[in-house]
């Protein structure tokens, strides 16, 4: 007995002995265990579960069929700038004539891309004369071939006098660089939240002007260096692109963090879809219809591609407002991305 009671006196004292924790320990270890683990989401279930997802894509991939068939499946012209040097022979239905005193004047238009061709019914020698540039694309050279020329190619005087580089002769490699970049930005916006959806906003906008930087590098290299489809000065060339990167990547970052899952969607058809369609890789915006044309001149795959052209063939031709666009584009995103992440923890803090 007196040995029973001797432990259970030994017991009592060890467990007084016992350091006590602090009050508000217990709180401050379930508040870190809440901040370093986010919160499990059951996400939907049932018949609900099987089939959004199926909708979702489904209606995604209409809009990219009805997008890309009612820019190109019949593409014509719409006010197409052609300068004209002396009276017009005739009417040309879907382009914009401007008047020029001489040929002289008329290349140095379609040099900087202020106009897509220059022509001349009655040229030096008696005949016509068009001026093009091969580097907006044999589509549209064949366009202005048919329609300035028809009936008169023989003794016509053409002349491409900014030729397409030896590496691009369809004139699509822009558009399928800038394409590529657009991807890689959409995918980078998207996974930077799945990998890591409690990452300090700090590391986030390292991350993603590490993306930028490194893309905007390999795409010039790739494109221009190994291929020789872009003949631009490389530096502005990957500043350009690496804009472009972050311009689309910061846009489904902010997307993502603003909308969740349906930032996705909204981002893939936004900047996938719509953008790469209005981008003028193909053809140029002129070639667009009317609802699609003003996307061109906002979305940033639209100014990147015509800002990459330009210093690559037609002497900076939409350098300033790519620049421009493109850095509002990345200051609008990186101030959404701050105020949810930054702004609103102080918030909640304070």
């Amino acid at each position: 007995m007196s040995s029973v009671a001797s432990d259970h006196d030994a017991e009592t004292t060890a467990r007084h002995a016992r350091p006590h924790p602090h009050p508000h320990e217990h709180e401050h270890r379930d508040h870190e265990h809440i901040e370093d683990a986010p919160a499990a989401r059951v996400g939907a279930t049932g018949a609900k579960g099987a089939l959004l997802p199926a909708l979702v894509v489904l209606v995604i991939g209409a809009v990219f069929v009805s997008v890309y068939l009612a820019a190109f499946h019949a593409p014509r012209p719409h006010r197409l700038p052609v300068g004209l040097v002396g009276a017009a022979s005739r009417q040309y239905p879907g382009f914009e004539l401007q008047s020029y005193p001489d040929l002289a004047s008329a290349r140095s238009a379609v040099q900087h891309r202020e106009v897509y061709a220059a022509y001349q019914a009655s040229g030096p020698a008696g005949s016509p004369v068009l001026l093009y540039s091969s580097a907006n694309g044999p589509s549209v050279t064949s366009l202005l071939e048919g329609t300035f020329l028809h009936g008169t190619t023989a003794g016509a005087t053409v002349q491409d006098v900014l030729p397409a580089s030896s590496g691009d002769t369809r004139g699509l490699s822009v558009f399928y660089s800038a394409f590529g970049l657009v991807l890689a930005g959409f995918l980078f916006g998207t996974m930077t939240y799945q990998v890591a959806p409690r990452l300090e906003f700090r590391w986030r906008m390292a991350g993603l002007a590490f993306f930028s930087a490194v893309g905007g590098v390999v795409v010039a290299a790739i494109a221009g260096s190994v291929f020789g489809a872009l003949p631009g000065p490389f530096p502005a060339v990957a500043g350009l692109t690496a804009m472009m990167a972050a311009a689309v990547g910061g846009a489904t970052m902010a997307l993502v963090r603003l909308l969740g899952p349906a930032g996705v969607s909204v981002s893939s058809v936004l900047l996938l879809i719509l953008g790469n369609a209005t981008s003028g890789g193909i053809l140029p915006p002129e070639f667009l219809p009317a609802w699609l044309h003003p996307l061109s001149s906002v979305l940033p795959v639209g100014v990147g591609v015509r800002a990459v052209q330009g210093v690559a063939y037609f002497h900076d031709d939409g350098l300033v407002r790519g620049i421009v666009v493109l850095a509002v584009w990345v200051a609008v995103c990186v101030a959404v991305l701050w105020h949810r992440d930054v702004r609103a923890a102080r918030v909640r803090t304070a």
